[in-house]
């Protein structure tokens, strides 16, 4: 089992990828190569789980795993979370699992959502508005809300602009509109018991992130995604001060790996008793661990 005591730090945004050649004709091969050389990504093929968990292993640290649920937007068959969940088991030292339903499921996802944690040890789950297609705060994806605030799971929701589908024709079909944070802000009011994470520096709506994690005691944020380098200076004063107990490191692998990450972090002009609770306390408390 994770013993938190013995890792560096805790990566709350990594992605469980399939190896390839198992999706046939549906696109997800190009699809992932547009990805690779968006992110100049060092990877000549997506990661597998197992894969995944001896890197974390071999730099001791612990990594929150999630694959994407998207199969109504993208046409791209999901990972089963039953599946990525096992894999995530056998390798419970340094993975802990999170799942992805898309919302469009309704009460089935629900349903698999409660069996997912109860069953197996699944600790939160990853909406993805942008490539699921849907505004965060649309009724349909309430019950599945409903179910991971009963259960005391964590909902983890992309934010800002993304790299998927950029530079493809038409985004790949991907709408930026839907990953605002302000859409997230209804849920937090709607589920004030459910801990919301808003993943990445939330480009280009970076002050309504940081207002809804400042207003609502429920919502942090993840720094996945971006090379810190790249932190606007607004969101570097807030990691200092008045957000320093809910910002959360991720790194976003397989695109970037949390080497890259954690090299540009150390060089930004963060207060030395802020980092660890960047690195690994934060999110410690957050899951609970």
């Amino acid at each position: 089992m994770l013993n938190p005591d013995d890792l560096i730090a805790i990566d709350i945004h990594t992605h469980a990828e399939e190896p390839c050649g198992t999706h046939g004709d549906d696109g997800y091969d190009d699809f992932q190569a547009a990805m690779s050389e968006y992110f100049k990504s060092p990877h000549k093929h997506p990661p597998t789980v197992p894969e995944t968990a001896a890197y974390y292993r071999a730099k001791k640290i612990g990594a929150v795993i999630f694959p994407v649920d998207a199969e109504r937007e993208t046409g791209f068959r999901r990972y089963n979370n039953y599946e990525m969940a096992e894999l995530a088991a056998q390798n419970s030292d340094v993975l802990i699992p999170f799942a992805s339903i898309d919302p469009a499921k309704g009460k089935l996802g629900a349903r698999e959502a409660r069996k997912l944690v109860a069953d197996y040890g699944i600790k939160g789950f990853k909406f993805h508005p942008t490539m699921q297609g849907f505004y965060p705060n649309d009724r349909m994806a309430y019950p599945l809300y409903e179910a991971i605030a009963e259960s005391g799971s964590i909902a983890l929701f992309h934010t800002g602009q993304t790299g998927v589908g950029s530079g493809m024709r038409g985004g790949n079909g991907m709408r930026l509109k839907y990953s605002n944070p302000m859409y997230i802000d209804d849920v937090a009011v709607d589920f004030p018991d459910m801990k919301i994470i808003l993943a990445h520096p939330s480009f280009p709506w970076q002050e309504e992130a940081l207002s809804v994690a400042t207003h609502k005691p429920n919502v942090y944020i993840d720094l996945s995604g971006w090379s810190p380098k790249y932190f606007p200076p607004i969101l570097v004063r807030y990691v200092n001060t008045i957000l320093q107990d809910k910002m959360l490191f991720g790194s976003d692998w397989p695109v970037i790996t949390p080497d890259r990450w954690m090299a540009d972090f150390e060089k930004l002009d963060i207060r030395d008793e802020v980092r660890p609770k960047v690195l690994k306390a934060n999110a410690r408390k957050l899951l609970g661990i």
